[in-house]
């Protein structure tokens, strides 16, 4: 157990953390990110149901 935690020890010393300003950036990026996927996935389904309502005359209430 105690090698195990020494070698943990050590790995994390070469872990380069990022900085405050690429926290924020890369945090935005995601961000957008996911918002853009959802978006997409709502488009598609919107249409998907579109298409299946003009297909099949389905009405959902």
């Amino acid at each position: 157990m105690f090698e195990y935690l020494k070698g943990v020890r050590q790995e994390m010393k070469k872990v380069v953390w990022p900085t405050k300003e690429q926290l924020g950036t890369d945090t935005v990026v995601v961000l957008v990110t996911c918002a853009l996927f959802a978006a997409a996935f709502w488009l598609i389904d919107t249409g998907f149901l579109a298409a299946l309502k003009g297909i099949l005359g389905i009405t959902l209430s």
